[in-house]
């Protein structure tokens, strides 16, 4: 890979069906049968919460690769206030480029855009063993809880990262995602439709 090997920009009412079959084939069968992450995308669009300018696709090729997008949300604090922090995704690689360094180019690139835009910490669900190393730390180290999570449960899936050096010194509280992150399965199912058939399979790796 070198530097002139691919191109990050922001993503055109144009690009829309081909980031969603991006998506649907790079989700699929992953964390359940079938996935719901590319009709999630297809609504968060239209969402008040969605941040347009930090919504990017990956090109190389001429060929859309990647995708990562933000919304905004909140930490209810201890104290009582809404602390505005950001989440992320659906973020991915196409499959047959996993693994090669191109979905940290463009989560860096994300990252870097969302600081320069005043924000001052992203929270996300991810695995920390890949976005440790763009800087994201386990959330109950900054003192902040995932909304109805038992305080017994694993959080381990659930990271933070400041934008903002110190923006969370004084935070503690409950994070919350934004509603537009759920979904009906029917409406999931209905959408779909619109896309060529894919088999959903039950594997012993999904989550759900």
């Amino acid at each position: 890979m070198n530097k002139n090997d691919y191109a990050i920009r922001p993503e055109n009412p144009e690009d829309y069906g081909e980031v969603e079959n991006l998506i649907r084939e790079s989700f699929w069968n992953v964390y359940r049968p079938g996935c719901s992450e590319h009709y999630v995308i297809h609504t968060l669009r239209d969402d008040p919460a969605f941040v347009k300018e930090l919504d990017f696709v990956m090109e190389k090729d001429g060929k859309i690769i990647g995708q990562n997008m933000f919304m905004k949300t909140f930490i209810k604090s201890d104290s009582g206030e809404n602390v505005p922090v950001l989440t992320m995704g659906p973020i991915c690689i196409t499959p047959e480029l996993k693994r090669k360094g191109y979905g940290k180019i463009l989560l860096d690139y994300s990252l870097e855009r969302a600081k320069n835009l005043g924000f001052g910490a992203v929270l996300f669900e991810g695995n920390i063993d890949f976005y440790g190393k763009s800087g994201f730390d386990y959330a109950h180290k900054f003192g902040i809880r995932y909304h109805d999570l038992p305080e017994d449960a694993d959080s381990s899936f659930f990271l933070c990262k400041e934008l903002t050096p110190g923006y969370l010194d004084t935070v503690t509280g409950v994070y919350y995602t934004p509603q537009g992150y759920y979904v009906d399965d029917s409406d999931v199912e209905e959408f779909d439709k619109n896309f060529p058939y894919k088999e959903k399979l039950k594997l012993p790796t999904q989550i759900f």
